[in-house]
């Protein structure tokens, strides 16, 4: 299995980066020092854009034109926002996430799927923002996103989150496997795929980092 020290790390827009999507040739960074997130273009690594966030982001991916972004408010209910890149949030979107809790989010085109860390599984969620499917995972996750092959991939921890491996999670039997691919740091968290590169936050370390299978 290969290592961590096969990173490249870089400097985080702002500090405790997290989460992050790649949408369009951009990263899409959240910070929970500023509740902001930042369009960032991962060659020059000049940040693009700014947005203000109603909260602290937990989760970004794209649909279609728009982002879909999960954030916590003071009370740390979990609410799902749409999000116009040039324009920002649309406020009036706001809607609970199921049990008022989520986080890491990713998109197969048609259905978003919703991670819910606290109960350990994966909520398929359609169009009108209802629960299509369940699934319980095997381990912990630190993030998870979709592959250009539209395989699922995700960072598996233990207990205490920490030990973190990236791996695939295969979602075609009856119950969910993963198998490992590499170690990560115990910082990483959230996942994304530029079609050649992983992207993940290190965000204790204030830096964002990529990585091959």
């Amino acid at each position: 299995m290969q290592t961590s020290q096969e990173l490249t790390r870089r400097p985080s827009p702002a500090p405790r980066p997290h989460p992050l999507a790649y949408v369009r040739d951009l990263l899409w960074i959240g910070s929970w020092e500023t509740d902001r997130l930042y369009a960032l273009d991962p060659e020059s690594w000049n940040v693009r854009q700014e947005i203000e966030a109603p909260g602290r982001p937990y989760g970004i991916t794209a649909m279609g034109d728009e982002l879909r972004v999960v954030i916590a408010h003071e009370e740390d209910n979990r609410y799902l926002y749409r999000v116009n890149p040039t324009r920002g949030f649309d406020l009036a979107s706001k809607t609970p996430c199921p049990d008022f809790t989520g986080s890491f989010l990713a998109a197969d085109g048609s259905a978003l799927y919703l991670g819910q860390m606290s109960y350990q599984r994966l909520l398929v969620l359609n169009g009108a923002m209802s629960v299509e499917r369940e699934i319980a995972l095997p381990t912990r996750c630190a993030g998870f996103a979709f592959a250009s092959d539209d395989r699922l991939y995700m960072i598996s921890g233990d207990d205490e989150l920490e030990n973190l491996q990236f791996g695939r999670l295969d979602l075609s039997g009856e119950e969910p496997r993963f198998d490992a691919i590499r170690a990560l740091p115990d910082e990483a968290r959230s996942l994304a795929y530029d079609g050649a590169r992983w992207w993940t936050c290190l965000r204790d370390a204030n830096e964002i980092a990529s990585f091959t299978e």
